[in-house]
């Protein structure tokens, strides 16, 4: 199992949106995020600064195709057509990402 971490800005005039999508995920995405194997999945939002803050467990053996296989799921890109203009990259982030990955520092049971 790997552990994952995320970061991406939330518009200010998106945080409702953002926050009324995900209280109703679709089941596809759902169901994607598993078929993904994903695990344990978490977003935080931390206010006034607008950042979210995203979590999972990957427990497969291939996480680029996983992911690529997730990114032609037809739900899961129309999910990201909703959720996506909610969200500002960092202009920090890789060539290619939309959340910004984070290194794990620290960790413990």
């Amino acid at each position: 199992m790997q552990r994952m971490g995320m970061v991406i800005g939330l518009k200010p005039d998106k945080i409702d949106d953002y926050k009324r999508l995900h209280a109703a995920v679709w089941p596809e995405v759902l169901a994607q995020i598993k078929a993904s194997n994903i695990r344990n999945y978490s977003i935080f939002l931390r206010e006034p600064e607008n950042l979210l803050f995203g979590y999972w467990e990957y427990h497969g053996t291939d996480v680029a195709a996983d992911l690529a296989r997730m990114a032609e799921d037809p739900k899961t890109v129309e999910w990201w057509t909703l959720t996506d203009p909610c969200q500002e990259p960092l202009t920090t982030r890789a060539p290619g990402e939309q959340w910004s990955m984070m290194t794990e520092v620290f960790h413990v049971d």
